[in-house]
């Protein structure tokens, strides 16, 4: 791996770390708690600050800014963290946050993340590995966004909303409710439809699955019933499929919460069809 590369014009403050093969380009600036991994690339103009590291290989394109204080008010200036994964591509003007002392104290984003730009990751988010945010897209804080994630162009997720893996959210959403693992939401406010077929399909979930999700999909938003009681009949009805177990578990697993649904009229009726 080659050497270390450090631009004339950047600035890397006393203590920050950085790994093997790591280039920081033009007029960039690394603080003194910043944590650089192996061959991380900083192209240029990129401001990496407070207790921010950045897993090995990870680029950071022009004006993105890592680590800044979270723009909360309760923020009193302690000591919070941003952790970023490995093999990131992180583009131009991208802004992520660290946490606040009353949030946990640290965000966190995985690996082979897309970060389009202007995306914003605000403090106290949680995003899993493969995700995309595309251009504009913006996580308020508190956000749990699992693995696989593709969240669209200027979609908003509202703050402590989670958005379960392998889920697609469109362009210009306004995500107020917990999006369900495979979901497809869309709309202002956004509306359930169905699941994110051609996602799942790239992932190589079978056709026998997938047939299986929609027909568990139309119970679980049948109007006949509250969703509540139709999770119960969708667990006795599919308790040998894993992937409607996954489902009903992250429904479940937080107490009362407010769901991303399907549009009235239509609950149930479109399982499926986003995509296919």
């Amino acid at each position: 791996m080659s050497a270390t590369l450090i631009h004339p014009s950047a600035v890397v403050e006393k203590g920050a770390e950085l790994g093997v093969g790591v280039e920081v380009g033009p007029f960039c600036h690394v603080g003194p708690q910043v944590v650089l991994g192996d061959g991380v690339r900083l192209v240029s103009h990129v401001s990496v600050s407070g207790v921010t590291t950045v897993g090995g290989g990870t680029q950071v394109q022009a004006f993105a800014a890592l680590g800044g204080p979270p723009q909360d008010k309760k923020y009193k200036g302690g000591p919070t963290a941003l952790d970023i994964g490995a093999n990131c591509d992180i583009r131009e003007s991208v802004t992520m946050h660290r946490g606040t002392e009353h949030g946990g104290g640290r965000t966190t984003v995985g690996d082979n993340g897309f970060f389009l730009a202007y995306s914003h990751v605000a403090h106290d988010c949680i995003v899993g590995n493969n995700v995309t945010l595309t251009h504009g897209a913006t996580l308020g804080g508190h956000c749990e966004i699992g693995d696989n994630v593709i969240v669209g162009g200027l979609a908003a997720i509202h703050q402590f909303v989670r958005v379960g893996h392998h889920a697609f959210v469109g362009g210009m959403a306004a995500v107020v409710g917990d999006v369900i693992p495979y979901g497809m939401a869309v709309g202002n406010r956004a509306t359930l439809r169905g699941f994110n077929i051609i996602g799942l399909k790239r992932s190589g979930m079978s056709r026998a699955d997938l047939a299986t999700m929609r027909a568990a999909y139309r119970m679980l938003f049948s109007p006949e019933r509250t969703v509540g009681e139709n999770v119960e009949a969708v667990r006795r009805a599919f308790s040998g499929s894993p992937v409607v177990t996954d489902i009903l578990d992250f429904l479940t697993s937080r107490g009362k919460r407010q769901f991303t649904v399907p549009a009235l009229g239509d609950r149930g009726e479109a399982a499926g069809d986003g995509g296919d």
